[in-house]
């Protein structure tokens, strides 16, 4: 992960900003090296898309269950 998307991160935890978080985090998977790495991030980017009820959920969702880290529920 870049400093400067590090320090993004950062002021956005502060701000408590959760859209830019989920676009954060979702930056910080997609610039991932690994799959571990990217699905942390991608969790991250759920959780908080998530609590803000946005619309990103779903999409980050069928990411982390293409990569076999979440299922989806009949």
């Amino acid at each position: 992960m870049s400093e400067s998307l590090d320090v993004q991160m950062i002021a956005a935890h502060e701000a408590g900003d959760r859209m830019a978080l989920i676009r954060l985090y979702t930056q910080a998977a997609d610039a991932a090296n690994d799959e571990n790495a990217a699905c942390f991030y991608l969790t991250h980017a759920y959780v908080f898309a998530l609590e803000a009820g946005s619309n990103e959920a779903e999409r980050l969702k069928a990411r982390l269950v293409a990569a076999g880290r979440e299922r989806y529920l009949d």
